[in-house]
């Protein structure tokens, strides 16, 4: 789920509302103790000849899925796999004990490759390819634009705000309250914030993706609940409280090579699996002979695949545009709406959370905004291929619940769901591969949960209680902290995951409670005007908002045309809020003239919006524009960028789709396209200045 939280976490009404409710409602079959399995593992004594490998003895593990066989080279790749994330967790604890920023920030130092693929990382959860694989299976890979279609959130991220969010020099993004605001105002967001976001928010959301270890866990491995969370939960828990920042960036690197590989071979392996599907159906109907099969398997391509008749229908990555209902919510509010007007922890318009954590953390400016340049390039255009081409070929293993659950008999009915088809295709895997594709469903987990409590802690240390309880707390006490907080959050965390049944409307509210405050978390940069009480306006109202619109108020009171229930809701709560902060912003005083003369001096964000604070301080003597003045504002080169960057992003995505389905004039041109967008995109952002 939680990558679902940063995969669709603006995804628009029934889409996004669908995406959360097809995983809940999987997840929450767990805890009704349908899937009692039989025993764990029952040992045995085999020879491994048939896959070359020398006689070592095999452990068949009996769960309520399948027989599934992990031989001992499985489990040592798993064990390797753990001992490298507790050594990178050892050896970073040597720097990371030695101040706050080096375990919160990795000591300002980290480079824009590591924290671009830390980015990546921590947003790729253990559930984020049976979602993908149950949007595919449901609705079609178009259905994958209810996350693609906010690629443009994170283009402005990469080339108006990371330079900024490094230039702010905080050490977490709530800390920035109390730079660009004052007073008791500034000083409750903050302390309000890091309880609600660090504490609260995050229990739930690390619950929540714990959910998807324990389906796994219990699925193929027929362990119990609390087995999959202490497992789960152990490595991890050891090398974020040992090497804070710097070793969660590094076991992200580690861990997403092993899920990418992990993903690929898996996408490579269904297409196998659905050749040998294919075959038998076509001997079953008396297409061919039984003496053919092998020569039909081998002869099985991805074309093949795409004409399956249950995969055929679902290969369009473009939504249908003569229908409404599919492109409205998928693209038109998305892009007309949603970027720009909602927040969502991971997701925020301008960056934020655990994403500004990483550029906070970079060396430099140039090095923030290429990490979030690359991110957004393997988030969006690398990442999705290979979970969809498993989806796709699953429609030909199972091409319905009812296959499923033919194939998996001890499964209850009620686990069995679209997102389902994922784990049921990787179980095909043979030894040695399948230990290192569940170690990459492992690396998914920890490296989301590292980074939420890693995330988590610096706002409890940093936010509550350095600012709050211990100002004058040592350096050694605050990383004390941290590593303490840290294992807290787990505890929690794991313990919420045991008891969790259904978070679906907890997680409508919060959804719909930071519908129109996005506005001003980009606004705030580049107008004076925007203060605290604009934030509490925002926070207040769409929180009123979004528990009376989920609670009391049915989605087809706010269903309109192609708008469905979900997002009318979202529309009348982004107009709400936005019309309440605004209000509010201009009948409350604004931050004081030191405020605002210490925030343009630290970040100098220039524009229009700063020039009467800047006409003052100058009037006065301070020359606070001193670094940028008679410089040309950057914004339309910035906004530029932002479109180069999109059209490089998107026909990155269309060509590998394009490689994929065999489209080889497509993926040509769209790949030309990609590099002369590129080309001219790296020409200007020499443009920029950066410091």
């Amino acid at each position: 789920m939680a990558r679902l939280h940063t995969d669709c976490n603006q995804i628009s009404g029934r889409h996004r509302r669908t995406i959360y409710n097809d995983t809940l409602v999987s997840n929450r079959s767990l805890n009704n103790r349908l899937l009692q399995s039989q025993s764990l593992v029952r040992a045995t004594v085999a020879a491994l000849e048939r896959i070359d490998i020398i006689q070592l003895p095999y452990i068949t593990a009996l769960t309520a899925v399948s027989a599934i066989r992990l031989y001992a080279i499985d489990y040592a790749i798993i064990a390797v796999f753990f001992a490298v994330v507790i050594g990178i967790g050892i050896v970073a604890s040597r720097s990371a004990g030695e101040s706050s920023a080096e375990f919160f920030l990795g000591g300002r130092g980290m480079p824009w490759w590591l924290l671009g693929i830390s980015m990546v990382a921590c947003t790729f959860s253990a559930d984020t390819p049976n979602l993908v694989t149950g949007m595919v299976r449901e609705n079609g890979v178009s259905k994958n634009w209810a996350w693609w279609a906010f690629l443009i959130t994170g283009m402005v991220t990469v080339f108006i705000y990371a330079k900024l969010w490094r230039r702010s020099h905080v050490m977490t993004d709530l800390e920035f309250y109390e730079l660009r605001y004052g007073g008791k105002p500034a000083s409750f967001l903050r302390g309000f914030r890091s309880i609600y976001l660090g504490v609260f928010f995050n229990i739930l959301i690390m619950a929540s993706v714990t959910l998807a270890v324990i389906k796994y866990g219990s699925l193929m491995f027929g362990i119990e609940k609390w087995e999959c969370v202490l497992y789960g939960s152990l490595g991890v828990v050891i090398y974020a409280t040992l090497g804070g920042l710097k070793g969660c960036i590094w076991a992200d690197f580690f861990q997403y090579g092993i899920a990418m590989f992990g993903a690929v071979y898996a996408a490579v392996v269904s297409l196998g699996e659905a050749a040998k599907s294919a075959a038998e159906r076509a001997v079953e109907d008396g297409t061919i002979a039984s003496d053919q099969v092998a020569e039909f398997t081998s002869n099985y391509s991805m074309a093949d695949l795409l004409k399956e008749a249950n995969v055929a229908d679902k290969i369009q990555i473009l939504p249908d545009f003569s229908d409404p209902s599919q492109w409205v919510p998928l693209l038109f509010i998305p892009v007309a709406v949603q970027w720009w007007s909602v927040w969502y922890p991971g997701a925020e318009p301008g960056g934020g959370g655990y994403i500004a954590q990483r550029m906070l953390a970079a060396k430099d400016e140039k090095n923030a905004i290429g990490a979030t340049l690359l991110f957004n390039f393997a988030h969006y255009a690398l990442r999705p291929w290979p979970w969809i081409v498993v989806a796709l070929a699953s429609l030909v293993c199972f091409p319905g619940l009812a296959d499923i659950q033919s194939a998996f008999p001890h499964v209850n009915e009620s686990v069995i769901a679209q997102d389902i088809a994922y784990p049921a295709m990787i179980s095909k895997l043979k030894p040695g591969f399948l230990g290192i594709v569940i170690a990459s469903i492992i690396a998914a987990y920890m490296s989301t949960i590292g980074t939420h409590l890693n995330w988590g802690s610096s706002y409890v240390v940093n936010d509550f209680y350095k600012r709050f309880i211990r100002p004058d707390a040592t350096e050694k006490d605050l990383v004390l902290k941290g590593r303490i907080s840290t294992v807290t959050l787990m505890v929690f965390a794991g313990c919420l995951s045991l008891v969790l049944t259904s978070a679906t409307e907890a997680f409508n509210i919060l959804l719909l409670s930071g519908a129109g405050s996005g506005a001003i978390y980009l606004l705030r940069w580049f107008w004076w005007r925007i203060n605290a009480w604009s934030e509490i306006f925002a926070m207040v109202v769409s929180a009123i908002f979004a528990f009376w619109l989920v609670l009391f108020v049915d989605d087809s009171a706010t269903t309109w045309g192609p708008i469905d229930g979900f997002t009318g809701k979202l529309l009348i709560s982004v107009a709400a809020t936005t019309v309440a902060w605004l209000v509010g912003t201009f009948v409350t005083k604004p931050e004081s003239n030191a405020t605002l003369r210490s925030f343009f001096r630290r970040c100098h964000p220039g524009g229009p919006g700063w020039a009467k604070v800047v006409a003052e301080a100058r009037a006065d003597g301070d020359m606070i524009d001193e670094k940028i003045h008679g410089q040309a504002w950057e914004m339309p080169v910035q906004i530029l960028c932002v479109f180069l960057g999109c059209v490089a992003i998107y026909c990155s995505l269309f060509t590998i789709g394009g490689i994929v389905y065999g489209k080889t004039v497509q993926a040509t041109v769209l790949g030309v396209i990609a590099l002369v967008s590129t080309f001219c995109l790296f020409k200007l952002f020499g443009r920029l200045r950066t410091e």
